[in-house]
């Protein structure tokens, strides 16, 4: 069975691939609606992309590591996005992302909790300067926040 398969890959996305495969820049572009298709670039997505545009696994490695957008980990189902962008930051956003992590027993290089509940991951702008510090969780805002609001944030959605 091909790589493809294993990586469950829509039609759509195996057209896109087959389009964009010749094309400069491709790599970027295929990985970027791969993760959109699947949340992230599991291994075997990986290897499929290599497969079908006849690139090296390193180099699809290495653009995947080298761009920070690429996550090879799966997502939680509440994607938790702290911003540490200048204002966010100066206002106690890192802060926020590390009591995030705390509280969800996440450990220094996991992106989610066991469970498959929860991810956070820091964002460098949100857009919502005036809203600092802010987190949202799966897009939908909090702002003007402090630590000692992320229990009751991180309930809401444990209660769902």
């Amino acid at each position: 069975m091909s790589a493809a398969k294993t990586a469950g890959f829509s039609k759509e996305l195996l057209a896109f691939i087959d389009e964009w495969k010749v094309k400069p820049g491709n790599l970027i572009m295929i990985l970027h609606r791969v993760q959109e298709e699947q949340g992230y670039i599991s291994k075997e997505a990986a290897e499929a992309v290599s497969e079908l545009t006849g690139t090296h696994l390193a180099r699809v490695y290495g653009v995947m590591s080298f761009y920070h957008f690429f996550k090879s980990q799966k997502p939680g189902k509440y994607k938790i996005s702290v911003c540490l962008g200048t204002a966010c930051y100066l206002k106690g956003g890192q802060d926020l992302y590390d009591e995030s992590r705390s509280l969800l027993g996440l450990k220094e290089g996991d992106i989610s909790t066991a469970d498959g509940l929860f991810s956070v991951e820091p964002v460098r702008c949100i857009g919502c300067c005036g809203l600092a510090p802010v987190l949202s969780v799966n897009g939908e805002v909090y702002g003007k926040l402090v630590k000692s609001q992320i229990p009751g944030i991180l309930e809401k959605y444990k209660n769902l």
